[in-house]
């Protein structure tokens, strides 16, 4: 504020009075009067200050404007990139069939062998350009619980009071590719199952913090609480399954079969006829199981596992002979892969023979392939199958569908995909194969080798889901 003085007759003072009215900040603050002349002061703001007000709140005003607008692409960008990590089950599932849409694929025709459809396929495997996401994708959509719950539809998945009555347990033993365990997970899931997820300890760093925050997210999932360095046809890889097993039957669900799968297996069938096919077991279990022929070897001598501290590619045999099995056990080979009953489960926990028999086992070869296949013919188990009875082959076991190189054509088509250590990687072209069988689950899926399959697989499988009223 300045101050100015003022000076005139009765008529200027008037004038100035009704001024200093009009201006709302002046101050009329001192007058003095005689006969003719009038002085007066009054208290007017600075014009220059009022003016540099003016410009400290235009340029506080744009300061606003800019954060807020950058506020606001921000929460936008978030938005959008969250998306692309994951989306909702119906939005993740169109992102994940990014491929059947931009080629205009239409699964239904791959079904019925229509040769344009799977010709468009086998163009996308020639191509070589899918790229999946990485270990890292997983661990950053986990970052946050909430949203990847929401976004990947584990929240809205639920299953009917058919389903619910009959919960289901799960024992996956992975080691890479968590973006195709999730995938596994997604198709398999089912809020009233449990699922173990055993890692392999010599997994890299992002696969085991992504499978990590897949159990810390979505209900139900855990870790197995000991873990194993898994050595291929070693003990390791049976105990993997074992561990799980054992906090299987700790949880608080009471499920009445437990099923093992690999992170390169899918399903064939929705939960629920897979509950329906588990309910006409009435018990009994589906394990692969036959006579020994030419496998003796395995068993019949020693099988060293390490050398000193470090572990060999696969046990190495010796010609040091071993003692027969404990027990008077008669030998069966087949899979390590099965779908067992809980009764049976618990014989193998508390039994002495089963303990007796995996001390056993501790320096055979492939010890998963024998361990199921001989306890489920003892007699006397939970849903003993009598050693009597004819073989259980692979194709009659409905866990699993494996096409093996040196069977194709003779026992099934041959591959359209690629064979990796004589077991077939399906194509596109083998989904009617695939889901006319019987099985229950594929043995071996990859999207780098044919992502179509795959992404007709979801939509089959999501389709084919009882819808709940």
């Amino acid at each position: 504020m300045k101050l100015i003085m003022f000076h005139g007759g009765k008529k200027e003072f008037i004038r100035g009075l009704n001024n200093v009215r009009a201006c709302k900040r002046c101050r009329l603050i001192s007058v003095q009067c005689n006969d003719t002349d009038t002085t007066w002061a009054v208290l007017k703001p600075d014009s220059n200050k009022i003016m540099r007000r003016l410009w400290l709140h235009r340029k506080l005003r744009n300061v606003i404007f800019i954060f807020l607008t950058l506020g606001l692409i921000c929460c936008f960008m978030t938005i959008i990139l969250r998306l692309n990590e994951g989306g909702g089950q119906e939005a993740g599932l169109s992102e994940r069939l990014r491929l059947t849409v931009k080629y205009g694929i239409n699964c239904t025709a791959i079904y019925e062998m229509e040769p344009v459809e799977v010709g468009k396929t086998l163009a996308i495997r020639k191509q070589k350009t899918y790229v999946g996401a990485t270990d890292q994708t997983i661990v950053n959509a986990t970052s946050d619980c909430d949203w990847f719950v929401v976004t990947h539809g584990y929240d809205g998945i639920q299953g009917t009071e058919f389903e619910r009555e009959f919960p289901l347990a799960y024992s996956l033993v992975v080691h890479q590719d968590a973006a195709l365990v999730e995938r596994l997970l997604r198709a398999i899931y089912m809020p009233h199952n449990i699922y173990c997820i055993h890692y392999d300890l010599k997994s890299p760093a992002d696969f085991i913090s992504a499978i990590k925050g897949l159990a810390r997210c979505i209900p139900n999932v855990f870790i197995a609480s000991n873990l194993e360095r898994v050595q291929y046809a070693g003990i390791s890889r049976l105990r993997a399954d074992l561990n799980c097993l054992s906090d299987l039957l700790d949880s608080e669900v009471k499920w009445k079969y437990v099923i093992n799968l690999c992170g390169q297996d899918f399903p064939l069938r929705t939960n629920a006829e897979l509950v329906s096919d588990l309910k006409e077991l009435k018990g009994r279990n589906m394990v692969e199981s036959k006579w020994p022929e030419g496998k003796k070897w395995r068993w019949s001598v020693h099988h060293i596992l390490k050398n000193n501290n470090e572990y060999y590619d696969t046990p190495v045999s010796t010609s040091e002979e071993k003692s027969p099995p404990p027990h008077n056990i008669e030998m069966f080979v087949g899979s390590a892969y099965f779908t067992l009953s809980r009764e049976f489960v618990v014989f193998v926990h508390w039994s002495f023979l089963a303990r007796d028999f995996l001390a056993w086992s501790e320096d055979t070869y492939s010890p998963d392939e024998h361990f199921w296949a001989t306890l489920v013919r003892v007699p006397g188990v939970p849903g003993e199958v009598p050693r009597s009875d004819p073989e259980i082959s692979e194709l009659i076991s409905k866990t699993r569908l494996v096409k093996w190189s040196y069977l194709a054509e003779d026992l099934y088509p041959p591959c359209t995909g690629v064979h990796v250590r004589a077991v077939c990687i399906y194509g596109a072209a083998e989904l009617r194969w695939l889901l006319n069988y019987g099985h229950w689950f594929a043995n071996k899926v990859d999207p780098k080798v044919d992502p179509v399959l795959i992404e007709c697989l979801e939509e089959i499988l999501l389709e084919k889901r009882p819808k709940l009223q």
